[in-house]
């Protein structure tokens, strides 16, 4: 059944996220290719493809992970400098940009010697300079929200994957992001704690938080996605909603790699 959520459009009709004529370049390989596209506030946006197509490459450059040499990106309201723009020290607007975009990675990238609760303060009060009464009262709401209250205090290597990866979505979620990015967040997790992080971004999903998700996850995808974007050897093939998608797909790689997958 498809998720209904709300939409904040904060005011503004203009896309969070937009991607003109946008090019990648890893010396000769060129991935992404030639993208357009929009991303609305409050839509969830899921990418799918097959390894290598540019998928994960293309949002880890919505949070300057990566840079890219043409086009144009533009986020939250601010120009992502591209490669050439960076090289000269161009980059001032991107630490304003990633105040305002949350990531969620395959791995979970916690202190292993740091407390689940301090992950999840360290950059509010780093960053935004919360005091730290303050970013703890807010991380426990976080841990509370993820399920996670009573681990506050236990370290990463005691909790399991999946109780890792929702104390990386309440560390991400702790900087009071506009967007969030979600890199195959499942992809590392043995297949009985997949459910327990897709229940938190089922929840962020009907709080009408914006989201950007590279999975395969097929059925998640077709249940929270507003519209679902393949991308194959870096060209955007297809967009639609999932029902278009999954039920009417128009393309022939695109039904070739859905019946691919979908048999697993």
């Amino acid at each position: 059944m498809k998720i209904q959520h709300q939409v904040n459009t904060a005011g503004s009709t203009r896309p969070i996220v937009s991607f003109s004529r946008f090019n990648k370049y890893y010396g000769t390989y060129h991935v992404p290719k030639d993208i357009d596209l929009d991303v609305s506030r409050g839509e969830v946006m899921v990418v799918i493809g097959a390894s290598g197509s540019g998928k994960s490459t293309l949002i880890r450059c919505v949070n300057g992970l990566e840079t890219y040499q043409a086009g144009e990106l533009h986020v939250d309201g601010y120009d992502m400098p591209n490669a050439a723009d960076r090289e000269l020290g161009g980059d001032r607007e991107l630490a304003s940009i990633r105040r305002g975009v949350g990531m969620v990675f395959q791995q979970f990238n916690l202190f292993p010697h740091k407390s689940v609760l301090d992950n999840v303060t360290i950059a509010p009060m780093r960053v935004r300079k919360r005091k730290r009464v303050e970013a703890e009262a807010v991380g426990q709401k976080l841990l509370e929200r993820v399920g996670l209250r009573d681990h506050a205090h236990k370290f990463p290597g005691q909790l399991s994957g999946g109780q890792q990866q929702r104390v990386a979505i309440a560390r991400a979620l702790a900087m009071e992001p506009h967007l969030m990015l979600f890199d195959e967040p499942t992809s590392a997790l043995d297949p009985e704690m997949v459910g327990e992080v897709l229940d938190v971004m089922r929840e962020l999903a009907v709080e009408g938080m914006t989201m950007m998700i590279v999975t395969h996850e097929m059925g998640f995808a077709r249940e929270v996605a507003d519209r679902v974007v393949y991308i194959d050897r870096g060209h955007i093939l297809e967009v639609g909603t999932p029902t278009q998608i999954f039920d009417d797909p128009q393309q022939e790689r695109t039904q070739t790699f859905l019946s691919r997958v979908l048999r697993h």
